[in-house]
Parts: structure tokens; C-alpha cells; sequence
């Protein structure tokens, strides 16, 4: 059996872990920050000290290493800035529906309320919210990845919901 401390340290054996991890730790940025490219960022950033440090990594500990280092990137990025959650932006919105101006306007005002509104949840209650009704992903599943309790997912969620609820004039999630 070979030293689980030299084996993330052979170039396969590093390449198979990168691409048994990459979606995973990804969607898992991505989530923390709602940004695609500061969250590729933060993946490749957490992959490069991995092969930095490999020696020092047990290949059991690998994942666990990864995401807590993706986890304490974003953080470190939130002490200097405020977090603010934005989805790319399409090219200047045409009308190829025909659909009423008003109800376009409308429609437009409540998708800016409503990333507005996802911003301001804490990155706690944001990742909870985006990662069980975007990634589709259960409380058992995302209490997994964040190691927290399931308990703790569900209080999270309730409270994502609630300011959700309340700054969206009662509107259904």
C-alpha cells in the first residue's frame, strides 16, 4: 500500500482527484460568491496550493482540504469588500415575445429585486438558499458538503425564506 501522503503529489493521481472535484468545488464557490469568474478564481487558486502542499496533504483529507481552503479564499475576499451577488448579464433585453411593456418592466424590476434581495441574505442563508433551489441538492446532501448539521441547513433555509418572504411582498419559494 502506497503512503497516502505521496500519492496527491503523482501527477495522475492529482489529475484524477481535479477532475473527480472540479464541478463539485465549483458549484461550491460559485455559490459562496455568485460570481463565475471570482469563483473559478478561488478553484484554481485552492487546486495550485494543493500541488503546492501536496506533500503535506493526506489523500483522505484531500477534499476536505480543498473546499475549506476555497471557503477561507472567499472569505478572505469578503473582509475587504461587500459581497454582492451578480448574475451575468445578457445583452440589452428585445422583445421577441411580444409580451405587454408593462408586464416586461415588471418582470425586469422583480428579477432586480430579487438578486438584490439573494445579495443581502448572509453568505450562510445565500448558500443554503442557492444550493438546495438551484443546484437542487437536500438538506442531508448540502449538510454533507458544508459539514454542518442537517439541523443547521434547515434553520439557515427558514431564515433565507423568511427575509425572502418579507422583502418580495409574500412571494411563494
Amino acid at each position: 500500500m502506497s503512503n497516502p501522503k505521496s500519492n496527491l503529489c503523482e501527477e495522475a493521481q492529482f489529475n484524477t482527484f481535479y477532475i473527480e472535484h472540479i464541478q463539485s468545488v465549483n458549484n461550491f464557490a460559485f455559490y459562496k460568491c455568485g460570481d463565475k469568474a471570482a469563483a473559478l478564481d478561488y478553484v484554481q487558486d485552492a487546486f495550485s496550493k494543493i500541488w503546492e502542499n501536496c506533500s503535506k496533504i493526506e489523500f483522505t483529507k484531500a477534499k476536505t482540504y480543498l473546499f475549506t481552503t476555497v471557503n477561507n479564499l472567499f472569505l478572505n475576499t469578503i473582509r475587504h469588500q461587500k459581497v454582492v451577488f451578480n448574475y451575468a448579464k445578457a445583452a440589452p433585453y428585445q422583445d421577441i415575445t411580444n409580451q405587454n411593456p408593462e408586464y416586461l418592466l415588471e418582470e425586469e424590476e422583480f428579477k432586480t429585486k430579487l438578486e438584490r434581495v439573494i445579495s443581502n441574505l448572509t453568505p450562510e442563508q445565500r448558500e443554503v438558499f442557492l444550493l438546495n433551489r438551484i443546484e437542487e441538492k437536500k438538506y442531508r446532501e448540502i449538510a454533507e458538503l458544508l459539514n454542518i448539521s442537517q439541523k443547521t441547513v434547515e434553520k439557515r433555509m427558514s431564515a433565507a425564506l423568511k427575509v425572502l418572504r418579507q422583502n418580495l411582498d409574500g412571494a411563494s419559494f
